[in-house]
């Protein structure tokens, strides 16, 4: 980057209210460090423990103030869970953007800038980094991580609608404030699915989605990452929202060329395969072989129910957001309404909330 691009970057930082939200359970010996090498841009650090065992104030204690915000959950609601009450306090502080970094310092906070520039320059409401774009920081991830991600991505992208974006579940984001407040957060994970039910829900809402090409920064933690999880809860899940996808999308609030790819794609293919399966049947039972007539009539369907549903995966490739939302007009009132829904979160919260300032 170029003196005056870096000029022009750090002033950009400096009018925005940035605020970064880390959600703690777990990162003992970690945290501590994480809040002391947060960048001075940072107007607002935003610590949410979320009941975790180790003493988080104690670490985080000698920064709190005007910048250092502790957020204490007293019922443990996972990092969804900590995420919205840190995001619902960033609005309280009428932040800009506000980030999403771990508490076990993986995510290199010098990257910042680059992960916030697309959003300050109105290019993207919600930017995440990719890990996969940097080859050797892809050498550095357990290949546990690496197989998980590799096999989700897909389904991810199926469920969301964005097809432009990889590495789904990376957890380095940021969000545009006005965007965050549209967010219906009862849709929105409190678990471990919370990545790729944020990039769900931000769909519904058409906003812009970046990729940032950053690398992760692995030590001696250890992955949480649930074998379990990833073969079974997060496909289902995942599953779920891509039928809920194209509902709302193309039946529900639209109807387009993909809606009707999709009802004769479908139509044809189960058409052909009952025929198919029936004269099949009928030739195993009583011997009669069936003419290629009979067999036409399966064959041709299915592979025309191919291509119309071929047709509509490549039309809602090219349907991902281009313009960012919060560079649009947005009616006050429904915004608002939004807002306030968010940032009652805080005081409808499963789990009481305390918050600790000195």
């Amino acid at each position: 980057m170029r003196d005056r691009d870096r000029l022009v970057a750090a002033e950009a930082m400096e009018a925005c209210q940035l605020a970064v939200v880390v959600p703690a359970y777990r990162v003992g010996g970690k945290i501590g460090q994480v809040v002391r090498n947060m960048p001075p841009f940072v107007q607002h650090i935003i610590v949410v423990d979320d009941c975790s065992p180790d003493d988080v104030y104690a670490e985080i204690q000698p920064w709190l103030g005007e910048r250092v915000h502790l957020v204490r959950h007293k019922i443990n609601q996972g990092v969804g869970g900590a995420m919205l009450s840190g995001y619902a306090f960033a609005l309280q502080l009428r932040a800009d953007i506000v980030v999403k970094m771990d508490g076990d310092d993986q995510m290199d906070p010098a990257q910042l800038p680059r992960l916030v520039m697309p959003i300050i320059a109105g290019e993207a409401d919600y930017t995440k980094g990719n890990r996969f774009l940097h080859t050797h920081a892809l050498h550095q991830m357990p290949l546990a991580r690496r197989v998980g991600n590799f096999g989700l991505t897909f389904l991810t992208k199926l469920a969301s609608g964005y097809w432009n974006v990889f590495d789904p579940n990376n957890g380095f984001t940021a969000i545009h404030r006005e965007v965050l407040s549209l967010l219906n957060t009862e849709r929105i994970s409190r678990r471990y699915f919370f990545e790729s039910s944020m990039l769900i829900e931000l769909r519904r809402v058409q906003a812009v989605v970046y990729d940032v090409p950053i690398p992760a920064r692995y030590g001696d933690e250890v992955s949480t990452l649930s074998l379990k999880r990833t073969l079974v809860s997060f496909p289902v899940n995942l599953l779920k929202g891509t039928l809920q996808r194209l509902g709302w999308q193309y039946f529900l609030y639209d109807f387009t060329a993909v809606s009707l790819l999709l009802v004769l794609g479908l139509l044809m293919l189960l058409a052909g395969a009952a025929w198919g399966a029936y004269h099949w049947y009928i030739s195993i039972v009583f011997g009669i072989v069936a003419t290629t007539g009979t067999v036409l009539l399966a064959v041709l369907p299915i592979i025309l129910g191919f291509q119309f549903l071929v047709q509509a995966l490549v039309l809602d490739i090219g349907s991902v957001p281009r313009t960012a939302v919060h560079t649009r007009a947005i009616e006050s009132a429904d915004l608002l309404t939004h807002a306030s829904a968010l940032t009652d979160y805080l005081d409808r919260s499963p789990s009481p909330l305390e918050i600790v300032q000195i």
